[in-house]
């Protein structure tokens, strides 16, 4: 008997019952499985999202932008005016690196001279009843815009892939020069600061335009915002490890929300930068962290075009009149660019009775042709791409003027 009881038990551990054949087995997944499936990553779900906007955008450019965002980005080092500068420049000019913004500097002066000489030439051809056209006139960009020459960052040559070494502090602690994209310093030249102008950075963190607005040498007081607290600490970082105590005095750094700077200070600045969060393409095709592609960002992403409205229009309304806004993005799409400008001049032209006027920015492509490769259909603003023998940007940046 004890031994048909043992012999029972081991068929129903086997799934069968004497007498009624084999039992179904009930198969149950632990949730916790269902939870660590395989995810597609962030970056392959951003690539993929560019590849079908980005290829009816750009069409025969997208392949060699595309291979350039995959690849590693190449940085410039913007020199810290508050360190001593000969010096350094002599030191980066060693290792093969140039000024580009001197460059571009020298290039507008020496057509500015250009003109003059022509200017000349042309009155003393009219009083002699000749003929004469000249190629640029007066209300040229190129004569209207000149470039800061106190700016100076360094590149290496196109296709050189060189990296610059860390900084080095000076005897008081103040870092010698600034790694950033070099594209990220076209929208503070668009801005064209002028001496005593009052400035706002509306979105500054993490701060390398900031502290590129403070190398002008021109903003008699510089208001630098970032909603996020604690990327507001970063931009605390970079000041204190750039700037000296004196100057840093002239910067007053705030966390407000930027949609609703009109309320705090409307109708106050002559120049104001805005730098609006955006889809960061490069970022989001080569680093799974704070992608914005993750599915739990999806609300965040779609959201970003109106945020990005509304940023622009708080930074014209903060503009005084025939105030200069520049706006701008780190990605290549046109719904975040070109898109968000025309609406926000249509906004404030039919519900603040305000006209807001597109400056040409066109002689950028000229002045930076040897440094940058720019989208030449861009229909309002300038778009600086990718490239692999020049690999800075994305950077999109529009200048704006309140009437």
């Amino acid at each position: 008997m004890a031994a048909a009881v043992m012999r029972a038990a081991v068929l129903l551990r086997r799934g069968r019952v004497p007498g009624l054949g084999a039992v179904p087995r009930r198969y149950h997944y632990k949730k916790k499985w269902a939870t660590t499936a395989p995810r597609i990553p962030a970056t392959r779900l951003a690539l993929h999202h560019f590849d079908t906007t980005y290829s009816l955008q750009l069409q025969e450019h997208w392949p060699a932008v595309r291979a350039a965002m995959l690849c590693e980005q190449k940085y410039s080092a913007l020199l810290n005016n508050f360190t001593s500068t000969d010096l350094i420049a002599q030191e980066l000019e060693l290792i093969s690196a140039t000024d580009f913004v001197s460059e571009a500097a020298r290039k507008a002066q020496c057509w500015q001279e250009g003109v003059e000489v022509e200017k000349r030439r042309n009155t003393s051809l009219e009083g002699s009843g000749g003929d004469s056209m000249m190629v640029l006139t007066e209300t040229s960009p190129l004569l209207r815009a000149p470039i800061n020459s106190n700016i100076k960052c360094y590149t290496f040559p196109r296709g050189d892939i060189s990296r610059f070494r860390p900084a080095w502090p000076d005897s008081l602690g103040i870092l010698s020069y600034y790694l950033m994209d070099a594209a990220s310093l076209l929208p503070v030249l668009a801005l064209n600061v002028q001496p005593g102008n009052l400035v706002l950075d509306l979105c500054a963190a993490p701060g390398g335009k900031t502290l590129a607005l403070l190398q002008t040498g021109a903003c008699g007081h510089l208001a630098a915002n970032d909603i996020s607290i604690s990327r507001t600490k970063r931009l605390y970082h970079i000041l204190n490890s750039y700037v000296p105590k004196e100057i840093r005095e002239t910067v007053s750094v705030t966390s407000h929300d930027g949609r609703d700077w009109e309320k705090l200070q409307g109708g106050a600045f002559h120049k104001v930068l805005v730098d609006v969060p955006c889809t960061t393409d490069r970022h989001s095709v080569m680093e799974e962290e704070n992608n914005i592609f993750h599915k739990i960002r999806t609300k965040e992403r779609q959201m970003l075009p109106m945020v990005q409205l509304q940023l622009l229009m708080a930074g014209i309304l903060a503009a005084k009149p025939e105030g200069e806004v520049v706006y701008s993005t780190c990605s290549l799409s046109s719904l975040q660019n070109e898109h968000v400008v025309e609406r926000a001049i249509d906004i404030a032209e039919t519900q603040f009775n305000i006209t807001v006027h597109v400056e040409d920015l066109s002689h950028f492509r000229t002045l930076f042709q040897d440094t940058f490769c720019f989208f030449s259909d861009c229909r309002l603003g300038e778009l600086v791409l990718p490239h692999l023998t020049a690999n800075f940007g994305p950077m999109y940046f529009c200048k704006l003027r309140r009437a």
